[in-house]
């Protein structure tokens, strides 16, 4: 099975880096280097996924892809 993809980019506003998982809902991190902000997604992904699990919450599959990707395909 593939993993979620992960966004990790720069935030001028927030002053670091936020790590988002577009295929999960309001799943995303903040972490002062991209390394912080992957170690705190994947650790909200974790949160997120037994939360799903624990209320019996459809988990949806990874299918999300960067549009370089995509055209690649």
């Amino acid at each position: 099975m593939s993993d979620y993809h992960i966004n990790i980019f720069h935030s001028d506003e927030d002053g670091g880096y936020i790590a988002d998982i577009p295929d999960l809902e309001a799943c995303s991190a903040f972490g002062q280097s991209p390394e912080d902000a992957l170690r705190e997604v994947q650790a909200a992904k974790k949160a997120w996924l037994d939360a799903a699990r624990a209320e019996g919450k459809p988990i949806p599959p990874p299918r999300y892809r960067p549009a370089i990707y995509q055209a690649a395909s």
